[in-house]
């Protein structure tokens, strides 16, 4: 089990086929002209595709639900409808994607540009000129499109942190990642540690997203061995930018700059190369009466320092957790700097779970009978339900097709089995027909 899933639960749906075409050739000189109705297009499908540049399943809080295009109808002078263009919604790679209902693992998306169809686009129904045969050369029978898929799927990411948040217990980092954090994930309970990271999803005002981890609590107990497993030393190699929280209003007596070499010194010690991941210095509680003079001295302090091999061109922000003010430069300045830092390579290369299959469910069984209390049978069941949609009412030719079909997939022997007598009312939807013996 990974570290941290953001989970999130969307309706696909294709798009349904064109309906087929009943019309005649009427040109001049011509008595009878034949079958002339066009067949309807495909409908279209629903297609997730890998975007290398999205970090987590953010987008998806506000929208959930994606549909394609039906085909084009067929037309008369044998036209066919067109084929929908399919429609492709973005996902980060390292989703794994299920059906929701059965729990079933439809795909593992890793490679960037790598596709998966969620959902297929029915096919158009056929036109009249496909049923023109010896016996029939003008028929009065057109399908009606397909249904497109529709299902529930589940997307869920592991999460691994693009940014670490370092400093002291006091300084306000867990304030600061509920302030810039909206959503949490599903957090793993590890049984061999009483840390639990804080990990949160945060969007900037322009729409990127990154997710941030508190790290010194990790730092603490991975540089002590504490058996933390290398999941959590995942966590911290993955991280790209470290967002350094000082305290500025030196509040319990303690020197913002002393802490600042202290928590680096820290960081040194973890041979992780953690001093090489850039630093975004935060100064945080720029409330309190005291800041603004500390944070004067920290720079001067800093600027006399410069030989300091990490305090190269160091940004620092001046915030405050609790206000909320001078948030929003800072996460846009994190996620500019989150742009042009590689990642840094991962001791343990991610072992991907084998991909179970790609593909759908079998569809349930063809007919299913039932009797209503009002003594109607009532007939339902996948097969069924698509050929009855798929059927135009509208054409006697096509209905005793329909009836023809039912025949030819048992029904009427079954409902007589079941003791349909002549005259019984049969339903199919919101279909009645009357049971003929």
């Amino acid at each position: 089990m990974s570290m941290f899933l953001d989970q999130v639960t969307i309706d696909v749906k294709a798009g349904k086929g064109g309906d087929g075409m009943v019309a005649f050739r009427r040109e001049k000189y011509v008595p009878d002209g034949g079958p002339a109705g066009g067949d309807g297009g495909q409908g279209g499908d629903v297609i997730l595709v890998v975007e290398e540049g999205l970090r987590t399943l953010m987008d998806f809080r506000f929208n959930r639900h994606f549909k394609a295009q039906p085909g084009e109808n067929g037309m008369s002078k044998g036209m066919h409808g067109r084929g929908s263009e399919n429609t492709f919604v973005k996902v980060p790679p390292g989703t794994t994607v299920r059906d929701a209902e059965t729990g079933t693992l439809i795909g593992d998306l890793i490679e960037n540009g790598q596709t998966l169809t969620v959902a297929k686009g029915g096919r158009g129904g056929r036109g009249n000129i496909r049923f023109a045969s010896a016996k029939n050369p003008a028929p009065e029978i057109a399908e009606n499109g397909e249904p497109g898929q529709e299902r529930k799927i589940e997307l869920e990411l592991k999460v691994l942190a693009d940014v670490g948040l370092v400093g002291f217990p006091s300084v306000g980092k867990s304030t600061l990642l509920s302030v810039i954090s909206s959503a949490r994930p599903k957090i793993g309970a590890y049984h061999f540690t009483t840390l639990v990271p804080n990990l949160g999803m945060v969007s900037t005002s322009d729409g990127r997203s990154f997710a941030a981890a508190d790290l010194p609590g990790l730092i603490e107990g991975a540089s002590q061995g504490v058996g933390l497993g290398t999941q959590f030393l995942r966590h911290i190699e993955r991280t790209r930018v470290i967002l350094h929280v000082i305290d500025m209003s030196g509040m319990e007596g303690r020197d913002p700059y002393e802490d600042y070499l202290a928590i680096n010194k820290e960081l040194a010690s973890h041979n992780m190369r953690l001093m090489e991941r850039p630093q975004i210095i935060v100064a945080n509680k720029m409330d309190m009466p005291e800041a603004e003079e500390n944070l004067k001295k920290f720079k001067e302090k800093i600027e006399k320092e410069r030989t300091d091999e990490y305090a190269d061109h160091l940004p620092i922000f001046p915030i405050s957790g609790v206000s909320r003010k001078g948030i929003e430069p800072l996460l846009n300045a994190t996620a500019d700097l989150i742009d042009v830092t590689p990642e840094f390579p991962l001791y343990e290369e991610e072992i991907v779970e084998d991909v179970v299959r790609y593909g759908f469910q079998p569809e349930g069984p063809e007919f299913t009978i039932d009797r209503d209390s009002d003594a109607t049978w009532i007939l339902s069941g996948d097969s069924l339900e698509k050929l009855f949609q798929m059927t135009n009412f509208e054409h006697d030719e096509s209905v005793m097709r329909f009836a023809r079909q039912l025949r030819g997939m048992g029904i009427d022997e079954a409902l007589r089995a079941r003791g349909a007598k002549d005259g019984d009312i049969v339903r199919i939807g919101e279909y009645e027909f009357e049971f003929v013996e």
